[in-house]
């Protein structure tokens, strides 16, 4: 499943955007200002970014897009531009961007061009196959038809359950806060409570029938990591 990182302050636009991005396939992180994206981006790569350019805060797209290829990254990027702004639209592409959208823009569209883009740079997909075991226990995960298995029995869990496994099972050994995990999965804007994280945690175990260690560890005070000998 290939990621893509979005950076837009506007939350109806963001919400509405990522939705439709995972309905498309993708796993998608979304970030309300630059600074947080840029964060982000600092600490992993992603597939491809799609970057308004007008940003809350000190750091405007322009600057993200600007420093990326100051780094010498090759990150596809497109930049959503304001209706009728031309030359935000040529600032963009001369500081590096690879296409650009105007708002209001067609989600059709949007997911058209980011699959012509990752064509063009050849990203090649991220594993959609995940494979881990502990002692009998054998876990499977398959991240493009959101499937999960203990054993060869398939396990029914709701999609957010799903995301929160397959986000965990991708980075093991890797802590991850309540807050971190909330963030990763629902995004910034969310303002649910953190212990939520907790009672999908207990669905998924007890959907698989796995005791507390096995495979999601509870770390006390700190939150969750995952656990296993990756299959190859």
């Amino acid at each position: 499943m290939q990621e893509i990182f979005l950076i837009e302050d506007e939350e109806k636009v963001g919400k509405i955007t990522r939705a439709f991005l995972e309905e498309a396939g993708f796993s998608v992180r979304w970030f309300l200002s630059g600074e947080e994206g840029w964060q982000a981006l600092e600490k992993g790569e992603t597939d491809l970014l799609v970057l308004d350019l007008r940003l809350p805060g000190k750091m405007q797209g322009e600057d993200i897009c600007s420093r990326l290829r100051e780094k010498g990254s090759k990150l596809p990027i497109i930049m959503l531009t304001a209706y009728g702004e031309e030359e935000e639209r040529v600032r963009g592409l001369q500081l590096g961007a690879d296409d650009y959208l105007v708002k209001p823009f067609s989600l059709r569209e949007l997911v058209a061009r980011i699959q012509a883009l990752l064509r063009r740079t050849g990203k090649a997909p991220r594993v959609s196959k995940l494979s881990f075991v502990i002692e009998e226990e054998k876990l499977e995960i398959d991240l493009d038809r959101q499937e999960s298995f203990i054993n060869r029995e398939k396990v029914e869990l709701t999609q957010t359950e799903f995301r929160v496994l397959a986000l965990l099972a991708q980075n093991p050994g890797r802590p991850f806060s309540r807050e971190d995990l909330l963030e990763k999965i629902h995004g910034p804007a969310y303002d649910g409570f953190d212990r939520v994280i907790d009672a999908h945690i207990k669905n998924i175990r007890k959907k698989m029938g796995l005791d507390s260690g096995q495979f999601i560890q509870t770390l006390y005070g700190r939150g969750y990591k995952f656990s296993g000998r990756k299959e190859k």
